[in-house]
């Protein structure tokens, strides 16, 4: 019964939900009206501007009042599309208790050009209140020809912000249709350096997969999980019912392999706003795809059929359960091979899923997914 209650509650929510860990995330992106923010917002989720549950981007004040736009496999990590911080409705001395300053983890304050004076005003007086900001120079595709355009615009960008009374700021520059490019992976790192270390594991399950060090870092991060829920299943050997371990295996492996599906965006409905983001048809994605755990739902089934294809899993959980009847030694002996099939049977299904990644995010670049 324990099994079947572990097997059930890992597919209560076969839309990722359950994924998020309960760890809460709250990003406010913040700047003045045409500034990209609500694009930022999009790209950052995986959505193309077109896409169902978008945060709308007129050229006109869209953005009224603040706006939350949860994650769509992590609804505890919200990106909140803020009010323009220069319009006369939301004056800048007005602006952070309008908006609710408490609830947010950090701001990105977004610029499609320079940054003005009710930026500066916003981001000293978030600095004044002990919290973290980050500026973003927005629409970066818009201006670059070349690398020596991208320093250019970097440096004007610092300038104006020392001219205003920052000593050494940071600006990122992004392109919110080719996070690939540019700073966005630099914005992603020092985000990561500067996260409580709870919050920075959530924020890397959410982000893109913007290249391949995103997804070699879900990896190790799925990685250094493994032995824990094994041990986790060798407590449930420990209990002298015939079948009950094996049933705990599965339903702990379902759980978390469906955890690694939509880590690496793998599950069907990223992969369909990844084809719309990239304009690679959807097929094309597909095609790349060689493990049988992409694009499906994980069943109980699914995960049996795959661990009997593999001869030294098969004997580990065979002797699972024939240990377990000699006696005085038989309990500890079961419990060890719960643990190591549950080991291997992880590790196996994230090499699978991790190698799809790769193949995926180049295919969704043009890239030759077999280099």
């Amino acid at each position: 019964e324990k099994g079947r209650d572990k097997y059930k509650n890992a597919q209560k929510e076969k839309s990722g939900q359950l994924l998020s860990n309960e760890i809460a995330l709250n990003i406010g992106v913040a700047g003045e009206c045409g500034s990209g923010k609500s694009t930022f917002v999009n790209a950052i989720r995986g959505l193309a501007n077109s896409a169902e549950g978008a945060a709308p981007t007129n050229c006109v004040e869209t953005t009224m009042e603040v706006k939350f736009y949860p994650h769509p496999n992590y609804p505890n990590i919200i990106f909140w599309d803020l009010p323009g911080d220069g319009t006369t409705k939301f004056p800048a001395h007005k602006y952070l208790k309008h908006v609710g300053f408490e609830r947010f983890d950090f701001f990105i304050i977004i610029s499609a050009d320079r940054f003005r004076e009710n930026d500066v005003k916003l981001a000293l007086e978030i600095k004044r209140m002990q919290k973290k900001f980050y500026f973003v120079r927005s629409k970066i595709d818009h201006n670059l020809r070349d690398e020596e355009d991208d320093q250019r615009i970097r440096e004007n960008c610092c300038h104006n912000l020392k001219q205003q009374g920052f000593e050494s700021p940071q600006v990122f520059l992004v392109s919110s249709f080719e996070l690939q490019k540019h700073d966005f992976s630099l914005l992603y790192e020092t985000l990561e350096k500067e996260l409580p270390e709870h919050k920075r594991h959530a924020l890397l399950l959410a982000m893109p997969n913007i290249n391949l060090e995103i997804i070699e870092k879900k990896k190790e991060a799925f990685q250094a999980n493994i032995k824990y829920v094994s041990m986790l299943s060798g407590g449930a050997a420990a209990v002298p019912v015939p079948g009950l371990s094996t049933t705990v295996d599965v339903a702990l492996m379902v759980c978390h392999v469906t955890r690694y599906v939509f880590g690496f965006g793998l599950d069907l409905a990223s992969l369909k706003r990844l084809s719309n983001t990239s304009d690679v048809p959807l097929e094309a994605l597909l095609d790349v795809i060689i493990s049988p755990l992409a694009a499906k739902e994980i069943t109980v089934d699914l995960v049996m059929k795959l661990l009997s294809q593999t001869a030294s899993t098969v004997v580990c959980m065979a002797a699972e359960e024939l240990s377990r009847f000699i006696p005085f030694l038989g309990i500890p002996l079961s419990m060890s091979f719960s643990v190591a099939t549950t080991y291997r049977g992880l590790k196996m299904f994230l090499n699978m899923l991790a190698d799809d990644a790769q193949r995926v995010f180049k295919k969704s670049l043009g890239l030759n997914p077999s280099v």
